[in-house]
């Protein structure tokens, strides 16, 4: 039983190492894909699947790793946008980049864990479109108190700032990331069910 349970632990700590370094490397270059002022991001995709696999710790862990990852790169100007975000309002963006990041991941470990109980496909899919809308949100609600940056930065005579987060900031990226999510749910659950299998047959 032990052995077990020590194989179970060097297999988790295994994939949170490797869903890690998932975050970092999709991050990075996320970074440099740009659709409007913000960067599009494949990077919710481990995070979804650590959630799923290791629960509210890993999928928090790899979402605050995320949250990180952005916020160094506003500090060091890696990414223009919260750069100017960060000059003017640190404490808020320092909370909306670890923030969004650490309740997605959060989000979509316990969405997934609620509709377990009832469908583990299903519970899939919920964790998978969870994390995005969780994460867009968050951005857009923390984004409302900085409009004084915005407004003087990037949103455009005639236009609120309501509109430029929803429509210029997250709209495209959130309807792709969404959909990313959703596509690649029906290959998260094979590889959750075949880790769940060999698990079964080494206990």
């Amino acid at each position: 039983m032990e052995t077990s349970r020590s194989k179970q632990r060097t297999l988790q700590m295994v994939q949170l190492a490797i869903l890690l370094a998932l975050v970092i490397v999709l991050q990075l270059w996320g970074s440099n894909v740009k659709i409007g002022p913000t960067s599009f991001s494949l990077v919710l995709i481990p995070i979804v699947i650590g959630g799923i696999l290791l629960g509210p710790r890993g999928g928090g862990l790899l979402g605050l790793a995320f949250g990180l990852i952005t916020l160094i790169a506003g500090i060091t100007g890696t990414d223009a946008f919260t750069f100017i975000l960060f000059q003017d309002h640190p404490v808020i963006t320092a909370l909306i980049c670890l923030g969004k990041g650490l309740l997605a991941g959060l989000g979509a470990a316990w969405i997934f864990r609620l509709v377990e109980k009832k469908n583990k496909y299903a519970a899939v899919f919920a964790a998978s479109a969870a994390a995005p809308v969780i994460n867009t949100g968050l951005f857009i609600l923390g984004a409302l108190f900085l409009s004084d940056t915005l407004s003087a930065n990037f949103v455009a005579d005639g236009s609120t700032v309501l509109y430029f987060l929803v429509i210029g900031c997250a709209g495209i990226n959130f309807i792709i990331e969404f959909f990313v999510n959703l596509i690649v749910s029906p290959a998260i659950y094979r590889v959750i069910t075949a880790i769940s299998g060999r698990l079964g047959k080494e206990s």
